[in-house]
Order: C-alpha cells, then structure tokens, then sequence
C-alpha cells in the first residue's frame, strides 16, 4: 500500500516519455516537494518509438531505458510500477488505485498516453492477431518477424507504424502485404506526393501494398491461429500473423469519469497544459493541444511533442512563464531512408516540390497563399528539414517562384523580412 499521508507533491499518471520528462524537469528546475510517477507495466521505462523501427530487427531483449535505474533515487523520484489507477477525485485532490489505496495531489499530471485501435471483425481476437504499442508487442512480432524466408505476416493499416513494420519484415526475408482502407498510404498524415513515392519505393522493396480494399474478417486455421484475411471481395490474404495498425486512441477515461473536459481527440488542455480541473494537467499523447500557428485543436503522437508539453507543464506548476511555443515535427525511418517533417499539413493552400522523388531525396513545402511556410515534409534532405522547421517557427515568406529550383541556395528563398 501506498503512504496515504505523506505531503502533497506532484503526482504523475503514466510512466512514458511525457511523465518521464515532467518528473525530470521538475527536479531541474527546483521542485523540491515529493514527486510520484504511477505507471502500469513492471518494466523501467523505456523509448517506445524504436519497437516499430530498429527494436524489430535487434537481437537486443531489453529497450533502450528512459532513464537508469538509479536516476530514479538521485533524483528523490518514486517510480511505483504495476500499479493502476482507477479514479480521480479532483474535489479531494486525490488518486484512487486498484489496490483501494489512496494518494494526495498538490499538482497532477496525466501522461497516460494512447492505446491502439481495436477491430469490430470476426476472428480480431485469434491467437497472431496483434498491435504494436509495448515491449511485449514487439517482442511477439520480432518473433514472427524472425521466422525469415516463408512466413508470411499481414498489415492492415498503411500508416507509419504498418509501414515501418512491413519494411522491418522484408529485411528479414519475411512475405509482407499491407492493407489499407483509404485510396493510398498515410492518407491521414502525409500529403499525396509523399504517399506516392514511398508507396513506390515499399513496393520496388517486395512490399505487397493494397489501397482502397476493406477487410471483412480474419480466418483462423485448425489450431486457433490465423490462416488467412478475407476482403471484402472474398480474396483470401493468407498468412502467418497480422498486425492491426489503424491508429490509435487516447487513454482518456480516467478524465471523462473525474468530469474534465475532453474532446473527441483526448484531454482538452491550454497552452500550459492546464485541464478543466483545478491543478489537474494533461501532457502526451493523451492531450488534445492547441498548436500555434495551426488553428484548432490536436492530438499529437511524437516524442517532441511530449517533451514539448511536459516543459509547458512545469512551468505551470512552478509558476512560470509558459515556454516559447516549438514548431511540431515527427521522423520515421523505413530501409535506408529517412523520412522528417516539420509542422501540420492543415491551413496550407499550395505544394511545392524541391527535388525529385525518382531520386529518392526531396522536400515537399506546404504554403499559405500568400507563400508562408506551415509544413515541410522531406526524404533525405536533412538541410530542408532543418530550414523549414525554423521558417515555420519564424513565419517567413518564401519566393515561390524559386523553391523547386535546386540552383538557389536554401537561404536566398527567404523573402526578408519574415512576415510578422
């Protein structure tokens, strides 16, 4: 049982890279008060990003931890693994954990995160049948993955996660066939140019990438496995396993039963991270944000951007000037290639393409109409990546008339001064 009487720090839900984070930065920038950072699994945190990219092809059986074990202790952090919480009681300042015990708040933090999408279809929850989201995940599908050459494993879902996984498996000399509702990939996060090449490039690579095809249930085989996915159409994909990468959702029903405010994204939060509840803040993938310049509200899967709110929420809690707003980017590695981009591809009315896809490395710019810089997206090209997060972050004007032409130096598209 948890010391129901000891003063009321910080109490963190959810020991991932937000919660992790905010802990930290607590610590650094002189919270002295207790801190406590509740969360679900057994194992010491660890990055979740590289279980759908390099993990899958290691031999290595442990993550890359957050943070060593000691930090914990040198820093007066309690780590309470395998622990649920149950309820919150924002009357009470108080936490409730499955175990019945009890624990004050001065300040709360949800770092709760998200949890994959689940499928209404016959046969979702056959023995094969599996999401990528923990180390136990990974380690499942990296054991599948390591049968090599004759297994077969199917995708449904032609995002980032799908996208990484099948790239993973084909390394291995695994057959891949990837499934997607949508008319093409990333159709949710990427524009057309960049879908188009990488469904290319996955395809060029033996990936077997089906678009605009719905699945209408997972067959299983004599032993309670998976054989084969049936489409729509009553095509037969057969296979070894399958991955159900559709999305994710946030985990924010703690919230909803403790009244705070939600969207249909996640935990509605201000600029600090501040819920509806008194001192009650939300950070993470389970957070729906506003992310200036970008009208709207937005849930945001990225490391940077949990970093990002964890910062906003210690500067709340310490009283402190909100930190300067950073402009949002997110990375996947695939093969050899790498792929970055900087901002959200909303409020954007024009493409310009720097570069040509056919040769692998390229940049796609997404203006406004008066030529303002929203979103970048790049293959291989490190040096626009680097250029259009500042533009972005600094609002500037670019030349459009000159983008696409590789004899202009990055610096001389800049129309001066930056557009206030």
């Amino acid at each position: 049982m948890l010391n129901e009487h000891r003063p009321a720090g910080v109490v963190i839900i959810g020991a991932g890279h937000a919660g992790i984070t905010a802990a930290a930065l607590l610590r650094q920038q002189g919270w002295e008060a207790s801190i406590t950072v509740v969360g679900e699994h057994l194992h010491l945190p660890y990055h979740r990003p590289p279980l759908s990219k390099g993990y899958l092809s290691s031999t290595n059986g442990e993550p890359l931890a957050l943070r060593p074990s000691e930090f914990y202790s040198s820093e007066r952090i309690e780590l309470v693994r395998g622990r649920r919480v149950c309820s919150i009681h924002p009357d009470r300042h108080e936490i409730r954990l499955a175990d019945g015990s009890s624990l004050p708040y001065g300040a709360l933090i949800l770092a709760t995160g998200s949890h994959p999408r689940r499928l209404n279809l016959p046969g979702a929850e056959l023995d094969g049948v599996a999401t990528l989201h923990t180390l136990e995940d990974a380690l499942g599908l990296r054991r599948l993955i390591g049968g090599g050459g004759g297994t077969k494993i199917a995708i449904v879902g032609a995002g980032y996660v799908g996208l990484e996984v099948a790239a993973a498996g084909l390394e291995h000399g695994v057959d891949v066939t990837v499934i997607e509702r949508a008319d093409r990939a990333l159709g949710r996060v990427a524009s057309p140019v960049l879908s188009s090449w990488l469904s290319r490039y996955h395809r060029d690579r033996g990936t077997q990438l089906l678009t605009d095809v719905d699945l209408e249930a997972i067959v299983p085989n004599d032993c309670g496995g998976v054989r084969a996915l049936r489409l729509a159409d009553k095509t037969e994909i057969e296979c070894d396993g399958a991955l159900i990468g559709v999305g994710v959702v946030a985990c924010d029903e703690l919230a909803r039963c403790a009244g705070i405010a939600c969207d249909t994204a996640g935990v509605i939060v201000d600029s600090f991270a501040r819920t509806s509840a008194p001192d009650v803040y939300a950070i993470g993938d389970v957070s729906s944000r506003p992310v200036p310049p970008y009208s709207g509200r937005y849930r945001l899967e990225s490391i940077p951007s949990a970093t990002e709110q964890a910062g906003q929420a210690t500067a709340a809690i310490l009283g402190r000037n909100a930190p300067k707003p950073e402009t949002p980017w997110f990375w996947s590695d695939q093969f050899d290639v790498k792929i970055k981009i900087a901002g959200l591809l909303v409020d954007s009315k024009k493409t310009i393409v720097r570069g040509d896809p056919k040769e692998d490395r390229f940049a796609v710019f997404h203006l406004t109409d008066d030529n303002i810089v929203r979103a970048i997206e790049t293959v291989n090209s490190a040096s626009e990546f680097m250029a259009g997060k500042k533009w972005i972050a600094q609002n500037a004007q670019l030349d459009g008339e000159r983008i696409s032409d590789l004899g202009v130096p990055l610096r001389n598209l800049v129309i001066e001064p930056a557009v206030p």
